[in-house]
């Protein structure tokens, strides 16, 4: 008679692995957290076999108690995997089976690891995604209040890090909450390709007693089971998708992360960041450095990296199941805490900055960024705006020669440049002035700009509802 063994392969082996093996093979410790999940897919598959007819109405109910009695236990750390537990379905099958004795190794019939480690990371990743989408929500939300303090609060703007033209300071800060929302939009779409049930497609061919995939899909939370029983198992686009969206929000942050860097600098002074949220020099007691910022933004090449390591580990894979598919848990694992700790330590930065509004308004006309403002006058004139270019662009060279601001061009310096360049020029070249023309949708105008907060806000709260609405499983 065959003894028993305690892991899930090793029947037709007459010896155990090597340490050298075992050690290898065994999960990182930081996977057991997937062991909620895992066992959310065991009530759904114990049902299954309820409808397949290998558990009694009777020895389901045992079973299904069973699993919430060592779902509490482990969440309360009454029990843990021991080192001999290869993987998290080891841990359980070995937990239920000291519960239930033979009972408890029914429930390994019709599946297999393979679709059990898919939908375990599935459903981990489907929950999480809410939980992601909240944490920039968060952040969202300190963009927006800065943002709706600051709408008349004129600054320069920049392209090549140059000074180009004057907008408020509330349109660069919404710039990237746009940035954000499409994040989270991202993930939203995400959630609807990747919410199809693996459970089922057992190691590759399907299962021959789990055949009712439809309804264990629909009690996850699922919209469906996976058409695919070799695609179910074998795919992970779905975790490389998830982790190029946040790899993409790790660059947004990244980016507002270098916007903070420049705003606090000596060089710029436009905000002031709170004690809290900034640190020191070791050596230079004056310092006071946006280490938040840097942080974050060096955080962003780890989640690239975390994408790129998996999508190596992806190419070239041949169908169905392979072991190398168990590193998808890792970039993930290590993405997810990341940007755990980013997000917070973002928002609070962000909320709790202090704007030096007069600095911005001071530096916003600097570098003749009122320029375009004569083109515009001179082509609403009837220039050709060619002709309007060279006609401001000597205007320039002659206010630097003079090293005068546009607007204190004399009549007579404009007149030498153009007859066309009336005094009546000078009624543009204000920063009000030059704020309200830009009044077209998407532009820095002040009551656009209202209009986009509040567009952003209403957008906001359809994706906390999204976050909310979330029909899987409650973990």
């Amino acid at each position: 008679m065959t003894q028993p063994t305690d892991r899930l392969w090793g029947a037709r082996f007459k010896s155990g692995p090597s340490a050298a093996l075992a050690a290898l093979s065994r999960c990182p410790d930081r996977y057991f957290q997937l062991a909620p999940y895992d066992l959310a897919g065991s009530r759904a598959h114990a049902r299954e076999l309820q409808r397949a007819g290998l558990l009694d109405e009777a020895e389901t109910q045992r079973m299904l108690e069973a699993i919430n009695g060592i779902d509490d236990d482990f969440r309360a750390g009454r029990i843990t995997p021991t080192a001999d537990d290869e993987d998290v379905h080891t841990f359980i099958e070995r937990v239920l089976t000291e519960r239930l004795g033979a009972l408890g190794g029914k429930l390994r019939a019709g599946r297999s690891r393979n679709d059990q480690a898919s939908n375990d990371l599935r459903l981990f990743l489907r929950d999480h995604a809410r939980k992601l989408a909240q944490q920039v929500l968060d952040l969202q939300d300190a963009l927006v209040e800065q943002a709706e303090q600051h709408v008349e609060t004129i600054c320069p703007g920049f392209t090549h890090l140059q000074q180009a033209q004057p907008i408020t300071f509330a349109h660069q800060l919404l710039a990237h909450g746009q940035a954000m929302l499409r994040d989270v939009q991202r993930l939203v779409d995400w959630d609807a390709r990747s919410a199809l049930s693996p459970l089922g497609a057992a190691a590759m061919a399907g299962s021959a007693i789990a055949r009712q995939p439809q309804q264990s899909a629909h009690e996850m939370g699922y919209s469906a089971p996976c058409e695919n029983s070799i695609d179910a198992v074998a795919s992970r686009d779905h975790v490389a998708e998830f982790l190029f969206v946040a790899s993409m929000l790790g660059i947004n942050i990244s980016r507002l992360s270098e916007e903070f860097c420049l705003w606090s600098s000596r060089q710029f002074r436009w905000i002031d960041l709170d004690d809290a949220y900034a640190t020191g020099s070791s050596i230079m007691p004056q310092k006071k450095n946006p280490d938040i910022a840097e942080l974050s933004r060096g955080k962003a090449g780890r989640l690239i990296g975390n994408l790129t390591g998996l999508l190596s580990t992806l190419k070239s894979l041949p169908l169905s199941y392979n072991r190398d598919l168990s590193e998808d848990k890792n970039e993930v694992l290590d993405t997810l805490e990341t940007l755990g700790l980013v997000l917070p330590a973002m928002a609070g930065m962000v909320r709790t900055m202090r704007v030096r509004t007069d600095e911005l308004r001071r530096q916003a006309p600097l570098g003749f960024t009122l320029a375009t403002e004569v083109a515009d006058w001179l082509a609403v004139r009837g220039v050709p705006f060619k002709e309007a270019h060279e006609i401001t662009g000597a205007l320039v060279r002659a206010c630097e020669e003079q090293d005068i601001e546009l607007w204190e061009a004399s009549p007579a310096t404009l007149a030498d440049i153009d007859a066309r360049l009336t005094p009546d020029v000078r009624d543009s070249l204000t920063l009000e002035a030059a704020i309200a023309a830009r009044s077209g949708w998407g532009g820095t105008a002040p009551e656009r700009v209202r209009e986009q907060i509040a567009r952003l806000k209403s957008a906001l709260e359809g994706q906390r509802e999204w976050t909310a609405n979330y029909t899987g499983p409650r973990l």
